[in-house]
């Protein structure tokens, strides 16, 4: 697929991208070759293939939901402006 300058310009705009005059034809071209691996891409067969969320089957290995902090909030409460029933006040901004 072989993209125009002004389908360039179209998309550097849309895509708020800097493009100097003098590399519209330059990244026409790149932009053009990764389009062209897409279509080849396109072409494979992946026919009876069954699609993956991942290449590798992992299951994600997490960790024990433990608390390892201590509760220092009286402590950071005691020094803000406003505070009440354990949450910080604060004014209004949308009415």
């Amino acid at each position: 697929m072989s993209l125009q300058v002004s389908e360039v310009k179209k998309i550097a705009q849309l895509a708020a991208i800097a493009v100097e005059p003098a590399e519209f034809e330059l990244v026409s071209k790149k932009l053009s070759n990764i389009l062209d691996v897409f279509a080849q891409l396109e072409k494979a067969d992946t026919g009876g293939i069954e699609p993956m969320a991942h290449p590798l089957d992992q299951t994600q290995r997490l960790r024990d939901d433990l608390v390892t902090e201590i509760n220092l909030r009286e402590k950071y409460q005691a020094i803000a402006p406003s505070t009440q029933k354990g949450l910080y006040l604060v004014p209004q901004v949308i009415e």
